[in-house]
C-alpha cells in the first residue's frame, strides 16, 4: 500500500502577485472588448504605493490603463492608505511597446475577421509563441479537479466572502491557504493539514493584545471560513487533522506592502496545484493567440471529457507548438495506468475530436470575449482562485460536451 501527503496551495484576490494578474487580465478584457484583435502582453509590478503596467500592446482600442487599474485595485479591496497601498493614491506608471513585428507575421497570416474561419485559414494562423502546455483532470472531485488545490480554493474564496461580506470585518484582502491531503493507493483518505494566513487589522474591537488577537482569528475562521467548505463533501476534517492560523503569530503589514507583486508568479495555483505537470507559461496578461493561455484551457478539455468519458480515471495532456506554425508539434495523453482503453486509442480520439490548432482553439471557445452578462470581465474573473475547476463560472474548457461522443468512439474502436 502506497502511503503518502500532497499539498497545494491557493492564495486570495489581494494576494500582490495576484493583484497584479487581475490588473493583466482587466487590460485585456478592456481591449478585446473594444479590438477583438487585440494582440496583448501587458504585465504588472505593484509594490508600497506603486503600480507599474509594462508589456507589448498592439490595438485599436483606447482604453484608460491608469484607470482599469485604479478601478480593479478598489474592487479587490484596497481602499484605504493606511493599508500602505490605496486604489486612489498609489502611483500607476505606464511603460508599453508595441507587439514585435517578429512575432506578429507568424500570427496574422489571415486577418481573422469573420467568426468561422475556412479549413485554409485555420491552418495559416500559426501559434503565438513556441512552447510546452499541460491540462489535467482526475475523479477526485465533481469538477474533475484533484482534492488538494480544489479545497485551497474553496477556503480561499470563503475567506474573501467572509471579509467583503462584513461576517468578519477586521480581515484585510491579502491572504494564503493551503490543504494537505493523505493519500493511500492514489486515492484521498484524510485531511491531514489546514494552514490559513490572513492579513487583518491590529486589534480587533476591544481585544488588543496579539495572543488573544489570534486566538479570536483562528476560532472565527475555523467557524465561518474552513467549516462551510465542508459542509457538502464526504471527507472532513477530524481530530488527527492539524489546524494552522498565521504560524507567525501576526499578519498585520500585507499586500503591495508587504511584497511586491508580477503578474505570473503564481502559475501552479492558477493551475492544478502542483498535482500536475507545468509547461512554465503565464496565463494573465495574454491575449488568445498565446498558446500558453488557449492551449492550457484547450488541454484541460481534452482531459476532462477524456475522464468524464470514464476512459481513465486520471488524463494529462501535452501539446507543444512552435512559433508561427498552427498544427501542434507534438499531443501526448498520460493515464498513470489509469486508463479504461489503450492509451494509444485515447491519443487516437484526441486527434480526431478535437482541434488544437491555435485559430481552432480561439474559434471553438470564443476566447475573444463572450457576449451577455460576462462581457468585458471574461479573463479577469479567472485571475483569481484558479483557472479550472470553477463551478461558479460558466467556462467553455470546463464543458464536458464531447464526454457521450468519446465514450460512444471508445466502444466503436474496442470493436
Amino acid at each position: 500500500m502506497s502511503n503518502y501527503l500532497f499539498s497545494s496551495e491557493s492564495v486570495t484576490e489581494g494576494h500582490p502577485d495576484k493583484v497584479c494578474d487581475q490588473i493583466s487580465d482587466t487590460i485585456v478584457d478592456a481591449l478585446l472588448t473594444e479590438d477583438p484583435h487585440s494582440r496583448i502582453a501587458a504585465e504588472v509590478v505593484v509594490n508600497t504605493g506603486l503600480v507599474l503596467i509594462t508589456g507589448e500592446i498592439t490595438s485599436e482600442a483606447h482604453v484608460n490603463f491608469v484607470e482599469l487599474a485604479r478601478k480593479k485595485i478598489a474592487e479587490i479591496g484596497y481602499t484605504d492608505a493606511k493599508n500602505g497601498f490605496c486604489s486612489n493614491s498609489c502611483a500607476v506608471l505606464l511603460a508599453i511597446d508595441e507587439q514585435s513585428p517578429d512575432i506578429s507575421q507568424g500570427v496574422t497570416q489571415a486577418k481573422e475577421q469573420r467568426e468561422q474561419l475556412s479549413e485554409d485559414e485555420l491552418d495559416r494562423i500559426g501559434a503565438g509563441d513556441q512552447g510546452l502546455m499541460f491540462g489535467y483532470a482526475c475523479n477526485e472531485t465533481p469538477e474533475l479537479m484533484p482534492l488538494p488545490i480544489s479545497l485551497a480554493h474553496r477556503i480561499s474564496r470563503q475567506l474573501a466572502y467572509a471579509r467583503k461580506s462584513g461576517d468578519l470585518p477586521y480581515l484585510r484582502p491579502d491572504g494564503k491557504t493551503q490543504v494537505t491531503i493523505a493519500y493511500e493507493d492514489g486515492k484521498p483518505v484524510g485531511i491531514d493539514t489546514i494552514l490559513v494566513s490572513t492579513q487583518h487589522t491590529e486589534t480587533i474591537g476591544e481585544i488588543t493584545a496579539p495572543d488573544a488577537v489570534q486566538k479570536k482569528i483562528k476560532s472565527d475562521l475555523w467557524e465561518v471560513v474552513v467549516q462551510p467548505v465542508f459542509n457538502d463533501l464526504e471527507l472532513k476534517p477530524n481530530d488527527n487533522t492539524r489546524y494552522l492560523v498565521n504560524p507567525t503569530g501576526k499578519f498585520v503589514i500585507g499586500g503591495p506592502q508587504g511584497d511586491a507583486g508580477l503578474t505570473g508568479r503564481k502559475i501552479i495555483v492558477d493551475t492544478y496545484g502542483g498535482y500536475s505537470r507545468h509547461g512554465g507559461g503565464a496565463f494573465s496578461g495574454k491575449d488568445p493567440t498565446k498558446v500558453d493561455r488557449s492551449a492550457c484551457y484547450a488541454c484541460r478539455y481534452v482531459a476532462k471529457n477524456i475522464v468524464a468519458a470514464g476512459l481513465a480515471e486520471k488524463c494529462e495532456v501535452q501539446v507543444s507548438y512552435a512559433i508561427g506554425v498552427a498544427r501542434p508539434v507534438s499531443i501526448m495523453v498520460e493515464t498513470f495506468g489509469t486508463a479504461k482503453i489503450p492509451e494509444a486509442k485515447i491519443l487516437e480520439l484526441v486527434k480526431a475530436n478535437f482541434d488544437l490548432r491555435p485559430a481552432g482553439i480561439i474559434q471553438f471557445f470564443n476566447l475573444r470575449g463572450l457576449p451577455g452578462e460576462r462581457q468585458g470581465r471574461f479573463y479577469q474573473d479567472v485571475a483569481a482562485y484558479g483557472h479550472f475547476g470553477r463551478n461558479d463560472l460558466d467556462l467553455p474548457w470546463e464543458k464536458t460536451d464531447k464526454a457521450a461522443l468519446l465514450k460512444e468512439a471508445a466502444v466503436s474502436l474496442a470493436v
